[in-house]
Protein backbone atom coordinates (compact mmCIF):
# COMPACT_ATOMS: atom_id res chain seq x y z
CA UNK A 1 0.00 0.00 0.00
CA UNK A 2 1.46 3.19 -1.11
CA UNK A 3 1.46 4.74 2.99
CA UNK A 4 3.11 7.95 1.32
CA UNK A 5 0.10 9.34 1.06
CA UNK A 6 -1.13 8.63 5.02
CA UNK A 7 -1.56 11.68 7.24
CA UNK A 8 -0.73 12.29 10.45
CA UNK A 9 -2.97 13.60 12.51
CA UNK A 10 -2.84 14.07 16.70
CA UNK A 11 -5.60 12.78 18.54
CA UNK A 12 -6.11 16.25 20.84
CA UNK A 13 -7.01 14.02 23.89
CA UNK A 14 -3.30 12.08 24.33
CA UNK A 15 -1.34 14.10 21.68
CA UNK A 16 -0.27 11.23 20.27
CA UNK A 17 -0.10 10.71 16.40
CA UNK A 18 -2.69 8.90 14.46
CA UNK A 19 -2.49 7.61 11.21
CA UNK A 20 -5.28 7.98 8.88
CA UNK A 21 -5.21 6.85 4.92
CA UNK A 22 -6.35 8.96 2.06
CA UNK A 23 -8.71 6.34 1.33
CA UNK A 24 -9.65 8.13 -1.98
CA UNK A 25 -5.84 8.63 -3.29
CA UNK A 26 -5.21 5.01 -2.62
CA UNK A 27 -8.02 3.79 -4.63
CA UNK A 28 -6.75 5.91 -7.26
CA UNK A 29 -3.24 4.49 -7.40
CA UNK A 30 -4.55 1.37 -6.96
CA UNK A 31 -6.82 2.15 -10.68
CA UNK A 32 -3.87 3.48 -12.15
CA UNK A 33 -1.80 0.64 -11.29
CA UNK A 34 -4.46 -1.84 -12.67
CA UNK A 35 -5.09 0.58 -15.66
CA UNK A 36 -0.80 0.00 -16.10
CA UNK A 37 -1.01 -3.33 -15.80
CA UNK A 38 -3.90 -3.72 -18.68
CA UNK A 39 -2.49 -1.67 -21.18
CA UNK A 40 0.85 -3.58 -20.77
CA UNK A 41 -0.92 -7.29 -20.85
CA UNK A 42 -3.30 -5.72 -23.70
CA UNK A 43 -0.17 -4.54 -25.65
CA UNK A 44 2.01 -7.92 -24.99
CA UNK A 45 -0.69 -10.26 -26.17
CA UNK A 46 -1.68 -8.38 -29.37
CA UNK A 47 2.19 -8.02 -29.99
CA UNK A 48 2.47 -11.69 -29.92
CA UNK A 49 -0.07 -12.97 -32.11
CA UNK A 50 0.53 -10.20 -34.74
CA UNK A 51 4.00 -11.83 -34.88
CA UNK A 52 3.64 -15.10 -34.71
CA UNK A 53 0.91 -15.29 -36.98
CA UNK A 54 3.13 -13.45 -39.44
CA UNK A 55 5.68 -14.80 -38.77
CA UNK A 56 4.13 -18.41 -39.43
CA UNK A 57 2.62 -16.94 -42.59
CA UNK A 58 5.70 -15.91 -44.13
CA UNK A 59 7.67 -19.02 -43.19
CA UNK A 60 4.93 -21.04 -44.86
CA UNK A 61 4.46 -18.93 -48.24
CA UNK A 62 8.69 -19.00 -47.86
CA UNK A 63 8.74 -22.86 -47.91
CA UNK A 64 6.19 -23.66 -50.43
CA UNK A 65 7.18 -21.05 -53.03
CA UNK A 66 10.90 -22.12 -52.49
CA UNK A 67 13.08 -24.70 -54.34
CA UNK A 68 13.53 -26.37 -51.53
CA UNK A 69 11.48 -28.02 -48.95
CA UNK A 70 12.77 -27.89 -45.36
CA UNK A 71 11.08 -29.89 -42.46
CA UNK A 72 12.21 -27.80 -39.75
CA UNK A 73 10.86 -24.36 -41.37
CA UNK A 74 7.23 -26.47 -41.93
CA UNK A 75 7.49 -27.23 -38.20
CA UNK A 76 8.67 -23.68 -37.04
CA UNK A 77 5.30 -22.31 -39.10
CA UNK A 78 3.35 -24.73 -37.51
CA UNK A 79 4.53 -23.68 -33.78
CA UNK A 80 4.40 -19.78 -34.28
CA UNK A 81 0.92 -20.48 -35.28
CA UNK A 82 -0.03 -22.49 -32.36
CA UNK A 83 1.68 -19.81 -30.59
CA UNK A 84 -0.59 -17.35 -31.79
CA UNK A 85 -3.55 -19.37 -30.97
CA UNK A 86 -2.71 -19.97 -27.75
CA UNK A 87 -2.08 -16.29 -26.72
CA UNK A 88 -5.30 -15.36 -28.02
CA UNK A 89 -7.27 -18.00 -26.60
CA UNK A 90 -5.63 -17.05 -23.29
CA UNK A 91 -6.18 -13.26 -24.14
CA UNK A 92 -10.01 -14.32 -23.89
CA UNK A 93 -10.36 -16.45 -21.25
CA UNK A 94 -8.83 -13.55 -19.49
CA UNK A 95 -11.36 -11.57 -20.63
CA UNK A 96 -13.96 -13.21 -19.61
CA UNK A 97 -12.19 -13.68 -16.05
CA UNK A 98 -12.41 -10.10 -15.78
CA UNK A 99 -16.07 -10.24 -14.80
CA UNK A 100 -15.63 -11.95 -11.37
CA UNK A 101 -13.55 -8.86 -9.87
CA UNK A 102 -16.14 -6.49 -7.84
CA UNK A 103 -15.21 -2.78 -8.21
CA UNK A 104 -14.22 -2.16 -4.67
CA UNK A 105 -10.64 -1.28 -3.47
CA UNK A 106 -9.97 -4.46 -2.56
CA UNK A 107 -11.47 -6.32 -5.71
CA UNK A 108 -9.25 -3.72 -8.25
CA UNK A 109 -6.38 -4.39 -6.16
CA UNK A 110 -6.90 -7.74 -6.69
CA UNK A 111 -8.03 -7.38 -10.36
CA UNK A 112 -4.62 -5.88 -10.55
CA UNK A 113 -2.31 -8.86 -9.22
CA UNK A 114 -4.64 -11.34 -11.22
CA UNK A 115 -3.81 -8.79 -14.16
CA UNK A 116 0.07 -8.56 -13.28
CA UNK A 117 0.10 -12.27 -12.79
CA UNK A 118 -0.91 -13.06 -16.08
CA UNK A 119 1.53 -10.67 -17.60
CA UNK A 120 4.40 -12.72 -15.78
CA UNK A 121 3.09 -15.90 -17.04
CA UNK A 122 2.40 -14.83 -20.62
CA UNK A 123 6.30 -13.18 -20.27
CA UNK A 124 7.58 -16.55 -18.85
CA UNK A 125 5.81 -18.64 -21.66
CA UNK A 126 7.20 -15.94 -24.47
CA UNK A 127 10.95 -16.14 -23.11
CA UNK A 128 10.67 -20.26 -22.88
CA UNK A 129 9.49 -19.83 -26.39
CA UNK A 130 12.64 -18.49 -27.68
CA UNK A 131 14.45 -21.73 -27.04
CA UNK A 132 12.11 -24.09 -30.02
CA UNK A 133 12.47 -20.96 -32.35
CA UNK A 134 15.56 -20.46 -32.42
CA UNK A 135 15.98 -24.20 -32.52
CA UNK A 136 13.85 -24.87 -35.36
CA UNK A 137 15.57 -21.72 -36.86
CA UNK A 138 19.30 -23.00 -36.75
CA UNK A 139 18.19 -26.37 -37.87
CA UNK A 140 16.41 -25.47 -40.72
CA UNK A 141 19.26 -23.18 -41.87
CA UNK A 142 21.89 -25.87 -41.18
CA UNK A 143 19.97 -28.29 -43.65
CA UNK A 144 19.79 -25.71 -45.88
CA UNK A 145 23.33 -25.41 -46.20
CA UNK A 146 23.78 -21.84 -44.60
CA UNK A 147 27.49 -20.81 -43.47
CA UNK A 148 28.32 -21.93 -40.11
CA UNK A 149 28.76 -17.89 -39.46
CA UNK A 150 25.42 -17.10 -39.86
CA UNK A 151 24.45 -19.87 -37.58
CA UNK A 152 26.50 -18.28 -34.86
CA UNK A 153 25.21 -14.92 -36.02
CA UNK A 154 22.03 -16.65 -35.09
CA UNK A 155 22.47 -18.05 -32.21
CA UNK A 156 24.20 -14.76 -30.75
CA UNK A 157 21.51 -13.18 -31.63
CA UNK A 158 18.47 -15.48 -29.69
CA UNK A 159 21.08 -15.38 -26.58
CA UNK A 160 20.89 -11.38 -26.45
CA UNK A 161 17.00 -11.83 -27.06
CA UNK A 162 16.86 -14.81 -24.25
CA UNK A 163 18.84 -11.68 -22.10
CA UNK A 164 16.59 -8.92 -23.22
CA UNK A 165 13.45 -11.03 -22.50
CA UNK A 166 14.73 -11.97 -19.30
CA UNK A 167 15.11 -7.81 -18.20
CA UNK A 168 11.39 -7.45 -19.32
CA UNK A 169 10.23 -10.44 -17.28
CA UNK A 170 12.44 -9.36 -13.92
CA UNK A 171 9.94 -6.03 -14.76
CA UNK A 172 7.24 -7.89 -14.54
CA UNK A 173 7.51 -9.59 -11.77
CA UNK A 174 8.39 -6.52 -10.05
CA UNK A 175 5.60 -4.88 -10.67
CA UNK A 176 3.27 -7.93 -9.61
CA UNK A 177 5.48 -7.71 -6.67
CA UNK A 178 4.72 -4.56 -5.63
CA UNK A 179 1.09 -5.59 -6.15
CA UNK A 180 1.06 -8.01 -4.16
CA UNK A 181 2.80 -6.07 -1.08
CA UNK A 182 0.19 -2.92 -1.55
CA UNK A 183 -2.53 -5.92 -1.11
CA UNK A 184 -0.70 -7.48 1.91
CA UNK A 185 -0.89 -4.19 3.53
CA UNK A 186 -4.19 -3.57 2.79
CA UNK A 187 -5.56 -7.12 3.93
CA UNK A 188 -3.75 -6.28 7.26
CA UNK A 189 -4.66 -2.86 7.72
CA UNK A 190 -8.54 -4.61 7.63
CA UNK A 191 -7.49 -7.07 10.20
CA UNK A 192 -5.99 -4.30 12.48
CA UNK A 193 -7.74 -4.38 15.94
CA UNK A 194 -9.19 -0.90 15.60
CA UNK A 195 -10.72 -1.77 12.47
CA UNK A 196 -12.73 -4.97 12.85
Amino acid sequence: MEFEEMKKIWDSQNNEPFYSINEQALHNRILSKKKQAYHITNISEWLGIAAYTVSGCFILVMNLTGKSQNVFMYILCAWSLGSALYTLVSRIQRINGDQQFDRSMLGDLTHAVSMATYQVRLSQLMRWNILPIGTLILLGLWDGGKSVWILLGILIFFVLTNYASGWEHGIYKARKRELEILKEKLASEDQAPGNK
